[in-house]
């Protein structure tokens, strides 16, 4: 027996108990005549004492050649330690040892394994086995865990059946590219991974699974950032026989348990808004309502003056920024610099003063009086002690710069906090986007989603107007889940398709399964997936997922720790019939 114990659960009603433990050496202390170790396991840390005057000689000297992170197995007794400790559970307790193996030596790691450590993020991605030994990587896998299974029993309980759908599948199109498999057995042809199971949980609410989930790996070759990676987990949903009512309850439902199961927190609001309303409010179709700071369009108020800035722009649009009116010029300055970043992209900046005593100080004053300033303040919901900023220009690109502000804005002024929790549903998006290079319409989510019925006849006239039964999750500015009522008719997703631009040859050749599927009694289904990886980094009150999850790649798609992706060997290739050709 390796253990009759963890090194978390030892506590003074063990004490005189003969224990056995197992873990590794944190760290020790040597007084000379007494020497002090830590060993660490998942559950916590347990001291050990070695007693030069109660301890076997050879066990006592044996305790002076340990090194930081050695395995080690202890044999010996509960005694009530003197020196307490009320940080860690096993604090008043520590275990007068009387026998030790040593089960593994240890290299001494490359940083050091404590919750602060002195390893910079590479290092710490190479020998990532070690990183997840710290509290702080442990601790956020143990979440995960949590979040996992109270998602796992909400959905059971509601009789979701989870199924398993195949990695290896064919290459269709969904918006980014696919990681690829040569086939071996099938000369010249290749497998996709799936990024996500979309066709094939459709093809379950065919088969007559009638509520189906998966946690589920996908894949995607595109660009990485803080909250992307090439491959990713998603809570993967399909419901028959449903209306978006329908799905949007059963997963408010489960946001609404995981805040509550996982946070401790009630949510009293759960608000719908419009793609419309999102982008003309906020700027973006994501938004974060942990604070305010809508947008206040000011084109009626701030145009036909003597400002010709304002007077040649499509839109002039500003926010209220709260109790920023003691802002220096300096600090002014900064925020302008700040929007002229090319990643931001603004021209130029405009501001208002709202004084304490009522009155307005901006940096058009030579253009607009008291009278005109107030109207602004009066539209953005300025008051006094506030700020107002302004952008004009472009209406979407300026829609998006201030939308850019108000998020820096919000984390300057400390109104982004993690343990704040703001949901809600975007709804009506566009079915379609036009590509300003090809002229040709894109599927703003994927091609199986169903227009509104009411919107259908638009399609042939004004393809840009139609709304799509489609939904997004939004959880604190970030987008947490998307799904939408598919189309479950031949006729119509072949109407789709050639909306998008298909040849009836490219759909039959590409889809060709899903619209046999639908001949044989295919029912009204929909459904939603969430990100598993964001979700937990939010709810851990994380801006980046890579913590969460345990083999991260790198910005570049790189596993450093195993060296991977790699080349590979030439009798591998002759097998793939491929041949590599980097000119």
């Amino acid at each position: 027996m390796y253990r009759s114990h963890n090194c978390g659960e030892l506590n003074a009603s063990h004490i005189n108990q003969e224990v056995t433990l197992a873990g590794w050496v944190q760290k020790s202390r040597d007084k000379g005549f007494m020497n002090w170790v830590d060993l660490r396991d998942r559950y916590g840390i347990t001291q050990l004492l070695f007693d030069e005057s109660r301890s076997e000689k050879s066990v006592f000297e044996l305790a002076k050649t340990l090194g930081r992170e050695f395995v080690v197995k202890v044999k010996g007794t509960v005694i009530e330690r003197e020196a307490k400790n009320k940080n860690i559970a096993t604090g008043e307790i520590e275990i007068l040892v009387k026998e030790m193996t040593i089960l593994n030596a240890a290299l001494t790691p490359p940083f050091t394994i404590e919750d602060e450590t002195d390893g910079g993020e590479d290092i710490r991605m190479k020998y990532r086995y070690l990183d997840i030994r710290r509290n702080p990587v442990k601790n956020s896998l143990l979440f995960r865990h949590k979040v996992a299974q109270a998602v796992r029993n909400y959905l059971s309980n509601l009789d979701f059946c989870e199924v398993e759908t195949p990695y290896l599948i064919k290459s269709t199109p969904e918006g980014a590219r696919d990681f690829v498999v040569p086939s071996r057995m099938n000369e010249g042809q290749f497998y996709a991974l799936p990024q996500s199971p979309q066709t094939f949980k459709q093809l379950l609410m065919v088969g007559g699974m009638d509520k189906y989930f998966q946690i589920v790996k996908c894949f995607r070759d595109e660009d990485l950032r803080a909250d992307r990676q090439p491959e990713f987990t998603q809570i993967d949903c399909e419901m028959a026989f449903v209306e978006q009512e329908d799905i949007l309850n059963v997963f408010e439902g489960l946001t609404r348990h995981l805040l509550k199961e996982i946070k401790g927190i009630e949510v009293e609001k759960f608000p719908r808004i419009t793609y419309d309303y999102a982008m003309k409010t906020y700027g973006n179709d994501k938004p974060d309502i942990r604070f305010d700071m809508k947008f206040g369009e000011l084109n009626e108020v701030a145009k036909h003056k003597e400002f010709p800035v304002f007077n040649s722009a499509e839109l002039v649009v500003g926010i209220a920024a709260p109790n920023c009116a003691n802002y220096t010029r300096k600090e002014i300055d900064a925020l302008i610099d700040w929007v002229k970043r090319p990643q931001v992209g603004a021209s130029g900046m405009v501001y208002v003063k709202c004084e304490a005593d009522g009155t307005y100080k901006s940096s058009v004053d030579k253009f607009y009086d008291q009278d005109d300033l107030a109207k602004w303040a009066e539209i953005t919901g300025a008051k006094a002690g506030d700020m107002i900023f302004v952008l004009s220009g472009p209406a979407d690109k300026t829609r998006t710069q201030l939308s850019a502000l108000r998020m820096e804005l919000a984390t300057r002024l400390g109104l982004r906090n993690p343990a704040e929790f703001a949901p809600l549903w975007v709804v009506d998006f566009p079915l379609l986007e036009l590509d300003e290079e090809s002229g040709r319409w894109h599927a703003m989510h994927h091609p199986f989603t169903s227009p509104k019925p009411e919107d259908m006849e638009l399609l042939a006239t004004n393809p840009g107007k139609v709304r799509a039964n489609a939904y997004d999750m939004v959880l604190n500015g970030n987008e947490i889940g998307g799904g939408s009522i598919r189309i479950h008719d031949k006729a119509t997703q072949q109407l789709m398709f050639k909306y998008l631009g298909f040849t009836e040859e490219e759909a039959r050749n590409q889809f060709g399964f899903l619209m046999d599927a639908f001949q044989f009694g295919a029912p009204p289904h929909g459904g939603l997936a969430f990100g598993l990886d964001r979700l937990v980094a939010i709810l851990g009150g994380q801006e980046t997922i890579r913590d969460f999850i345990a083999f991260p790649k790198n910005n570049s798609g790189r596993d450093v720790m195993i060296d991977a992706p790699s080349v590979i060997d030439d009798l591998q290739l002759n097998e793939l019939h491929i041949k590599v050709d980097l000119k």
